[in-house]
C-alpha cells in the first residue's frame, strides 16, 4: 500500500506536527490523527500479526470495528490492547504492536503459519490431551492474549463515574441520530446525545450529502448549534458499551484534555439507537493481506484525515455505495478500478475503470496486497484493495436490551424485529440506507408529526446482490480476521456436528473476544447456511454480550482503589480508644480495638479475657448491625428471612437465629429484638450489616408488600456499648440508666428502654461472652459522654477494657459460632444441630426447599463441634485438618475453625467442623498441619459453664 497525504480540507491540523514511536520507529503525524491514520500516512502496512497463525496483518477498518491493529501504549498512562483506530496520536507516545516480538515486521513466530495445516479450529482440543494437558498448559497460556501489561506502568488515573437522568438518550450522532435530537428537543425534552468518534456527524462527515440547501458538513454544524442553544449535551470520544437492566445505559468517554475518563451511568426514559452499520468483507483466497480495507474506511482516511490509501487501487463490491470511494480516491489521483459484482452498467464514476459481472478469486502478495487474480482468470496489479461486501446493521446494543432479530433479504442482513418499550433503532442500523429514509427515521422515532430535514442527490439505495463464501474454495479464505477463522474451519466445524451457532462460536473462536460479530459473523452464518441446506435465519445469530467495545477496568472501577476499594470504616468512639492505647485492626471493614497496651500481645490478651471473666469489661460493638424492620407484616417477613419461627416473640424480648441464602447455607445470625408488636431490630454480624440490608430489602420487594413492611439501617446512627462479667450489673446500676436491672424486670434475651442525659438509650440482656452481659444502644453523637461515665465508674470495679481478639477467645470458650469463620460455603443449619425448625416450622423461609435435597440430608456432612486437645503440644492451629486412614489412604474429614489457649481454664479449647460430628462426641481423631501430626477429641462446642449459670451470676 501506498499512501500519501492530500491537500483537501480534514479533521487534521497540519500546523501542529507530533512524533511519536511504532515498534521503535519514529512516526510523524498531525494533531488529529488517530495512531491508525498516521501508521497509513507513514507507509506502514503491517501493524499486527493475527492471534493464532501470526500472519502479517494491516489495518482494516476506521473504527471500533477494526480486527487487526490493537496496539499496546506504553509509558505513563499507557493503555493495553488499545485500538489504533479510535485512539488519537499524541507526541511521544510510546506505540508497540501485540502478539509480536520483537515487531510486527520482523515477528519471529511468523514460522507458525507454516503449520497453519495441522493446527486447524479445536486443534488443542485434541492435540493436548495426551499424554496429560497440563504439560503444556503453562506455555500455551504464556503464548496466549495479545497484549502486555508493562509492570512499570501505574495504569492510567481512575476514572470518574457520573450517573445521569434525562428524558431521552440517543447512542450515535449521525444524521439520524442528530434529527431525533432536534425533534426531541423543541419539544423540550431533556436529551444526551453521546458518540465514540472525535466528532459529531457520522456518515456525513465523509460521504456526500446535501440537506436542506447545505452540504453535510454545514448542516451537522447548524444542527449542533442549535442543539447546542436548547441545552442538548453532546458527549465526543464516548462509546455505549452496554444496556443493561432497566433500561440503564452504560457510556465510557475518554477524555483527550488530560483529565481522568469517566464512566456514565445514564437511565433515560427512552433510548434511540443510531448506531450505523459497518461494512463487510468480501470472501476470497488471502482476503487477509495488508493493503485490504474496508472500501468505507479507506473514505473516512480520505476524506477525515486527508490520506489516499494507493495509487494503484481496487474496489470490490458488491453493493451501490462503494462507488463514492471509487470516485473520491480517483479525483484524489488514484488509479482506480471498480470491481461490481452486479451486471451493473448504470453507475459509472468519473476517472474510474469498470469491471461489472466478475468477482475477485484470490488476492496475490504475501506480506502486502500486489494483485488480485479474476474469476476469469485475469491478473490486476494494485497496491491497495477496497472491499465492500455489505453492512450489516449495529444491532448489539438492542440485542443486549433483548431484542430480536429478523432477516431482511433485500439488504441480506438483520435488522430488528419488534420495538422494546422504551428503545428505538434508527437508520442504518434499522435498515434505513437511503439518506432521505435515514433523516426521517430519527425525526419519526420522536414525533411522527414533526418534519423532516429535506435532501437533495446522493440519495441512494444499498442495491445489493449475495456474494458469500462458498464450501471447498480453493485457498485460504478468512471469515474472522480477530481471531484467525478460515472458511475451511467452518467447514471442519460443520463436519464435526457443530451446526448450533452457538457451538460453532466456541469450536472456531468465529465472532468471539472484542470482535462480536462485527466484521465475521454474517459471512460465517451464510456459510454454515449453505453447508447445512438452511437459510440464515434459519441458522440464527450468536448473543452479542457487554460490553461492545473494551472498556478500562479503572473506568469501571472508578475511585475504588487503594483504601477508597473498601473504605475502612471508623468507630464513633476511636479516639478515646486510642487515648486508652488500643492496637486497632480491621474487622469486616470496620477499624476495631484488637487490644489494650502496649505489652506482649499474647498476654495482654490473655489477661483481658480472664479479667473479663473475673470483674467486668467494656467492649464497643458499634459495628454490630441495628436494621430496623417496621410495618404490619414485619412479623410475618421475619418467619421467612429467619430459619427459626420468630413471630411468636414477645414485644420487648429477644430470640436467637439463623438467616440463610436461597441455597439453605448459613448467610448470618444473631439476635432479633422486637420492640413493638409491629418493630423489629435485626441484630446482624458486624460485617454482613450492608449483605443482609440488601437481602432483607430484596426478599421484601420481591415477596411482600412494600406499604405493610419498611426497613430502616440505623447501625451508622446508633452506637452499641457492651457490659459484661460478674460486676456488669452492679456498674449499671451506678450509671443510672432510667430503667430497672433486676432479672424479674430484665431478665436474659429481654430488651428495655432508659435514659441518659436526657436521651433514651436501649438496653438489651444478650451475651456474647457467656456471662452476664448488656448492650445498651444510644445515639452515635452521644456515646463518647456515655462511654466515659462507664469508665470512670468502671475503675471502683477493676473493669478492663476488652479488644476483639479477646472477645473471641470468649466467646470460644462457650462454643458461640462467627459465621464466616466457623462456618463454610456449605454450612447448614443442621449442621449444628438445629433441626427442630425444619421439622416443625410451617411457614415458608428462605432456603427451606433446599435443606430438604439429599445433599442437605446426607449423612457424614461436616458439622460443628468442640475439639479438645489430649496431646502435649498445644493450641492446635487453625485449618488443621482432620483425618482418615481407613480406606488406605489419607483423606481430610473436616477442619478446625477456631483455636485459642483459655486464659479461664487454663488449657487450649478448639472449634472445628467435622465430619459427622454431631454423633462422634467422645471420639479421638487425627489432625494433620503442615506435616506435623496432631490428636483431639471430639466433644461440644461448650467448654464453659454448660449450664449457663453465669449468664445470670
Amino acid at each position: 500500500m501506498t499512501s500519501w497525504r492530500t491537500q483537501q480540507q480534514s479533521s487534521i491540523d497540519r500546523k501542529k506536527p507530533i512524533r511519536f514511536k511504532f515498534d521503535g520507529v519514529s512516526v510523524d503525524a498531525f494533531e488529529g490523527d488517530t495512531i491508525a491514520s498516521a501508521l497509513l500516512a507513514n507507509n506502514i502496512s503491517i501493524v499486527g500479526r493475527s492471534f493464532k497463525y501470526h500472519r502479517p496483518r494491516g489495518i482494516w477498518g476506521a473504527g471500533a470495528e477494526e480486527p487487526n491493529a490493537l496496539v499496546d501504549i506504553r509509558g505513563t498512562g499507557g493503555n493495553p490492547n488499545s485500538r489504533a483506530t479510535t485512539t488519537l496520536a499524541a507526541d511521544g507516545l510510546t506505540v508497540h504492536s501485540v502478539n509480536t516480538y520483537p515487531s510486527a515486521a520482523t515477528d519471529r513466530k511468523a514460522f507458525i503459519d507454516i503449520f497453519s495445516r495441522f493446527i486447524p479450529a479445536a486443534f488443542y482440543y485434541k492435540t493436548f490431551m495426551f499424554p496429560n494437558w497440563r504439560l503444556f498448559e503453562p506455555r500455551i497460556r504464556e503464548m496466549a492474549g495479545l497484549g502486555r501489561i508493562d509492570p512499570s506502568n501505574d495504569g492510567p488515573a481512575p476514572a470518574e463515574q457520573v450517573n445521569h437522568f434525562c428524558d431521552l438518550l440517543v447512542v450515535g450522532s449521525g444524521p439520524s441520530g442528530i434529527s431525533a435530537a432536534l425533534a426531541a428537543s423543541e419539544k423540550g425534552l431533556k436529551v444526551l446525545i453521546c458518540d465514540e468518534n472525535a466528532g459529531a456527524g457520522g456518515a456525513l462527515l465523509f460521504r456526500d450529502a446535501s440537506i436542506e440547501g447545505k452540504s453535510g458538513a454545514e448542516w451537522i454544524a447548524s444542527s449542533l448549534a442549535t442543539l447546542t442553544r436548547r441545552g442538548v449535551l453532546l458527549l465526543l470520544n464516548t462509546t455505549a458499551f452496554g444496556m443493561y437492566d432497566h433500561g440503564m445505559a452504560g457510556l465510557n468517554e475518554r477524555r483527550t484534555d488530560g483529565q481522568l475518563d469517566r464512566l456514565w451511568r445514564v437511565r433515560a426514559n427512552r433510548t434511540i439507537l443510531a448506531t450505523g452499520a459497518i461494512e463487510r468483507p468480501l470472501p476470497f483466497a488471502n482476503n487477509d493481506l495488508p493493503g485490504i480495507m474496508s472500501a468505507e474506511a479507506a473514505l473516512v482516511y480520505l476524506r477525515r484525515f486527508s490520506l489516499a490509501v494507493g495509487r494503484d487501487v481496487a474496489v470490490i463490491s458488491n453493493n451501490s455505495l462503494a462507488s463514492e470511494t471509487a470516485s473520491a480516491l480517483a479525483a484524489a489521483g488514484s488509479n482506480v478500478t471498480l470491481i461490481d459484482y452486479r451486471n451493473n452498467t448504470t453507475a459509472k464514476p468519473d476517472g474510474v475503470r469498470i469491471v461489472s459481472g466478475k468477482t475477485v478469486r484470490r488476492a496475490l502478495g504475501r506480506n502486502a496486497v500486489e494483485g488480485i487474480e479474476l474469476s476469469d482468470g485475469t491478473t490486476l496489479k494494485v497496491d491497495s484493495v477496497l472491499v465492500s461486501g455489505g453492512f450489516t446493521p449495529t444491532v448489539h446494543l438492542y440485542c443486549q436490551a433483548r431484542g430480536k432479530l429478523a432477516w431482511r433479504e433485500d439488504i441480506l442482513a438483520f435488522v430488528p424485529r419488534a420495538t422494546i418499550a422504551g428503545l428505538d433503532v434508527v437508520g442504518s442500523a434499522a435498515e434505513h440506507f437511503s439518506l432521505s429514509a435515514v433523516l426521517a427515521s430519527g425525526t419519526h422515532a420522536v414525533h411522527d408529526g414533526s418534519a423532516v430535514p429535506l435532501t437533495s442527490d446522493h440519495d441512494h439505495e444499498l442495491g445489493i446482490v449475495a456474494s458469500w463464501p462458498k464450501p471447498k474454495f480453493k485457498g485460504r479464505v478468512w471469515i474472522d480476521l480477530q481471531n484467525d477463522v478460515t472458511a475451511k474451519d467452518v467447514e471442519l466445524a460443520v463436519r464435526e456436528n457443530f451446526v448450533s451457532v452457538e457451538h460453532l462460536k466456541r469450536y472456531t473462536t468465529l465472532g468471539m473476544a472484542t470482535d462480536q460479530g462485527k466484521t465475521s459473523n454474517i459471512n460465517g452464518l451464510a456459510l454454515v447456511a449453505e453447508l447445512t441446506s438452511r437459510r440464515i435465519p434459519e441458522v440464527g445469530t450468536t448473543t452479542y454480550r457487554p460490553p461492545f467495545t473494551p472498556v478500562p477496568f479503572t473506568s469501571l472501577a472508578g475511585s475504588r482503589g487503594g483504601v477508597l476499594m473498601n473504605p475502612v470504616r471508623r468507630l464513633p468512639l476511636e479516639d478515646e480508644h486510642r487515648r486508652d492505647g488500643a492496637v486497632f485492626q480491621e474487622y469486616g471493614g470496620w477499624l476495631r480495638p484488637a487490644y489494650y497496651g502496649a505489652g506482649k500481645r499474647e498476654a495482654v490478651i490473655a489477661l483481658e479475657a480472664k479479667q473479663a471473666r473475673e470483674t467486668v469489661a467494656l467492649f464497643d460493638g458499634t459495628p454490630l448491625g441495628k436494621i430496623e424492620v417496621i410495618g404490619p407484616d414485619a412479623a410475618v417477613f421475619m418467619d421467612f428471612v429467619y430459619y427459626n419461627t420468630m413471630s411468636t416473640l414477645k414485644p420487648g424480648r429477644c430470640r436467637y437465629g439463623f438467616i440463610l441464602g436461597e441455597s439453605g447455607i448459613i448467610y448470618d445470625d444473631g439476635v432479633l429484638v422486637r420492640l413493638e408488636e409491629q418493630r423489629f431490630v435485626v441484630s446482624c454480624s458486624s460485617s454482613h450489616v450492608a449483605g443482609v440490608h440488601a437481602l432483607l430489602e430484596e426478599w421484601r420487594q420481591d415477596q411482600f408488600d412494600k406499604r405493610r413492611v419498611f426497613i430502616h439501617n440505623a447501625t451508622a446512627e446508633t452506637a452499641t456499648l457492651t457490659v459484661s462479667g460478674p460486676r456488669s450489673k452492679a456498674l449499671l446500676m451506678q450509671a443510672d440508666l432510667g430503667l430497672p436491672l433486676d432479672d424479674d424486670s430484665l431478665p436474659h434475651m429481654a430488651t428495655g428502654w432508659g435514659s441518659y442525659g436526657g436521651l433514651p438509650v436501649r438496653v438489651t440482656r444478650v451475651s456474647f461472652t457467656g456471662d452476664r452481659s448488656y448492650e445498651i444502644s444510644v445515639r452515635s453523637d452521644k456515646a463518647a459522654v456515655l462511654w466515659t461515665r462507664l469508665r470512670d465508674i468502671g475503675k471502683a470495679l477493676d473493669a478492663t477494657l476488652l479488644g476483639v481478639e479477646a472477645l473471641m477467645i470468649l466467646r470460644a470458650e462457650k462454643g458461640y459460632v462467627v459465621v464466616g469463620k466457623d462456618t463454610d460455603g456449605m454450612s447448614r443449619p443442621m449442621d449444628f444441630g438445629q433441626t427442630a425448625p425444619l421439622q416443625k416450622k410451617k411457614s415458608e423461609f428462605i432456603g427451606k426447599r433446599s435443606l430438604l435435597m439429599e445433599e442437605a440430608q446426607r449423612v457424614g456432612r461436616n458439622q460443628f463441634v468442640g475439639l479438645e486437645v489430649i496431646d502435649e503440644f498445644g493450641v492446635l492451629p487453625t485449618g488443621a485438618h482432620g483425618i482418615d486412614k481407613s480406606s488406605g489412604r489419607t483423606r481430610s474429614i473436616g477442619y478446625v475453625t477456631s483455636s485459642y489457649m483459655s486464659p479461664t481454664l487454663n488449657r487450649p479449647v478448639a472449634l472445628g467442623l467435622i465430619e459427622g460430628g454431631l454423633s462422634r462426641h467422645g471420639e479421638i481423631i487425627e489432625l494433620q498441619h503442615l506435616g506435623n501430626s496432631r490428636r483431639a477429641r471430639i466433644v461440644q462446642p461448650c467448654a464453659l459453664d454448660e449450664e449457663g449459670a453465669r449468664l445470670n451470676a
